[in-house]
């Protein structure tokens, strides 16, 4: 996490937005050398977690072939 003066901050605040949005990387920002504020990127949070993972999560197994292990059940 990068902590800025706001004084910098101010001065480069549209393109930090941008920065942050691309990278997800947040910025605390300090008055007098104390933390007075955050910006992080906005994320919309999903009403359920369903499909949370969809396209994010790949296997490079064979998951649909039955294995071919022999095993006893008591």
């Amino acid at each position: 996490m990068q902590t800025m003066k706001a004084s910098e901050f101010k001065a480069k605040c549209l393109r930090l937005m941008d920065e942050i949005n691309r990278t997800g990387e947040e910025i605390v920002i300090t008055k007098n050398g104390k933390p007075v504020s955050i910006l992080k990127p906005y994320r919309n949070v999903p009403t359920t977690l369903f499909g949370l993972h969809k396209n994010k999560i790949q296997s490079s197994d064979d998951i649909i072939s039955p294995l071919k292990i022999n095993w006893e059940a008591e």
